[in-house]
């Protein structure tokens, strides 16, 4: 039986931002060099396996760090929504191997193994937190360059915190498939059925696989995804309505968004469609305010690091990061500047 239009368009919308662990891949940091041990956990500080925040919150964390190197720049992974901190994975491990990068990842509020998992903390907290740990990760590696790297969600998280509280130790931003897709941009019958599920049945559960949308081209991604316990399948309507409100409000942070970035998306993106990314491209700041870089892959899916041709982005990335993030070319000549990338994307 099919089911109803304005359901199928809200699961379309609990998909947005969503994203696929590794478990099978994922490498935890009792596997890599050890961090330094604290006796006590500090608040806020670092113990051996959480973030402690000054609320006394424990975010859990991973870290990829490169072999018998030290690392030449640091990367501050923030995964999607129903996500954690293994969402980055695969890109990790080849910014460790490839370029001697670092990269640290914790599970943000209310997702993967925190204390309140499946609850919304609010964006004010999930914004507090990425500030927070990009500040202990600065403290940590004072003469190392900082980049946050943000999936969907996390790269509206990203945007919202560079525009807005404008960090001073953080060097750049890469934005994968960034979730800027707020009401406005949403035609009226997903604003309707959005505001009908909040009001209604708040606690409504909606599941991503009852649509049939392709987050990536990847069928070994897609079967991890199933069998990863941490991986939320679901969201409450009243999230959903949170983090469209999120998404609105990164999508506006775009006009200020003033350090550099490297922005990526691809084509056959099913979660995040075109439409805010078109509007994200019209408000970004013209250069030399803006310094970002934007690349558009024809076979990409909105799992872009673990797509079937994702050495093209991880290359990409690297390149970007690694070897001069405002003038290095990428390898994979899809760059775009905005005229070329509206010209592709918006009709």
């Amino acid at each position: 039986m099919q089911r109803p239009t304005a359901i199928k368009t809200l699961l379309f919308c609990s998909l947005c931002c969503a994203s696929l662990a590794s478990a099978a891949d994922q490498r935890h940091s009792d596997q890599l060099p050890a961090v330094e041990d604290l006796a006590e956990q500090q608040s806020p500080g670092w113990s051996a396996t959480h973030i402690v925040t000054a609320d006394d919150y424990g975010l859990p964390y991973r870290y990829w760090y490169p072999q018998d190197h030290e690392p030449e720049a640091i990367v501050l992974g923030l995964h999607g929504l129903n996500d954690y901190s293994a969402g980055l994975s695969t890109l990790a491990e080849y910014l460790a191997e490839n370029h001697n990068v670092a990269t640290y990842s914790y599970d943000q509020r209310g997702f993967g193994a925190t204390a309140d998992r499946g609850s919304w903390a609010g964006q004010e907290k999930l914004l507090s937190d990425a500030e927070l740990v990009s500040e202990l990760l600065a403290e940590r590696y004072p003469d190392k360059p900082l980049f946050i790297v943000g999936h969907s969600m996390g790269g509206g998280i990203a945007i919202r915190l560079a525009a807005e509280r404008q960090p001073e130790h953080v060097d750049g931003l890469v934005l994968i498939a960034p979730a800027v897709w707020g009401r406005d941009e949403m035609p009226w019958y997903q604003r309707s059925g959005l505001w009908l599920a909040t009001h209604l049945i708040p606690q409504l559960e909606l599941r991503g696989d009852w649509v049939g949308v392709e987050p990536t081209d990847n069928p070994q991604e897609l079967e991890k995804w199933h069998n990863d316990p941490l991986i939320q399948r679901s969201v409450k309507a009243e999230t959903l309505e949170k983090v469209t409100e999120l998404m609105g409000k990164a999508l506006e942070a775009t006009k200020e968004l003033r350090l550099p970035a490297l922005i990526l998306y691809g084509e056959r993106d099913e979660v995040v469609p075109a439409e805010p990314i078109c509007a994200m491209l019209k408000r970004l700041p013209e250069p030399p305010a803006g310094e970002w870089r934007f690349a558009l892959y024809p076979d990409g899916y909105h799992m872009l690091t673990r797509d079937l041709q994702r050495q093209l982005v991880l290359q990409d990335i690297g390149a970007w990061i690694s070897h001069g993030h405002r003038d290095a070319d990428l390898p994979s000549e899809h760059e775009k500047d905005r005229q070329e990338a509206l010209q592709a994307l918006c009709r």
